[in-house]
């Protein structure tokens, strides 16, 4: 792989990485997305990157379990169920057009409905 592309996806790595890690403190910034998205470019720019997101205490648990069963634990789906109601709650009381009201929080109802159903990982269980 040339040296431009693998810096290219380094720097997509690093900056979903920070991304992920300000999502940690800020309530409606999504982490794990992040995270995923940290570890599938820093595979392809820095295997090493990616090791060590894979095996970080905090974000680790949650990437391997997305990555080898598809599975989400259960207080992250706790938490994404939350951040959404709460977006939904915003977008009603923010939002005047109702086209656009109904199909935002009717986008958000699905995309929670999803998370909800995808399977908790086998080992572990939270």
């Amino acid at each position: 792989m040339s040296s431009i592309r693998r810096l290219f996806f380094l720097v997509i790595a690093w900056l979903s990485f920070g991304l992920g890690v300000v999502g940690v403190f800020v309530p409606l910034m999504p982490t794990t997305c992040f995270m995923l998205l940290a570890v599938w470019a820093a595979s392809r720019g820095s295997p090493r990157f990616a090791l060590w997101i894979r095996e970080h205490p905090r974000f680790g648990p949650t990437v391997v379990a997305w990555e080898g069963e598809r599975a989400i634990p259960r207080h992250a789906k706790w938490l994404a169920a939350g951040m959404l109601a709460f977006s939904m709650l915003v977008l009603a009381v923010t939002v005047g057009a109702m086209w656009l009201k109904l199909a935002l929080i009717g986008g958000l109802s699905a995309l929670g409905l999803w998370i909800i159903t995808r399977p908790e990982p086998a080992l572990g269980r939270e």
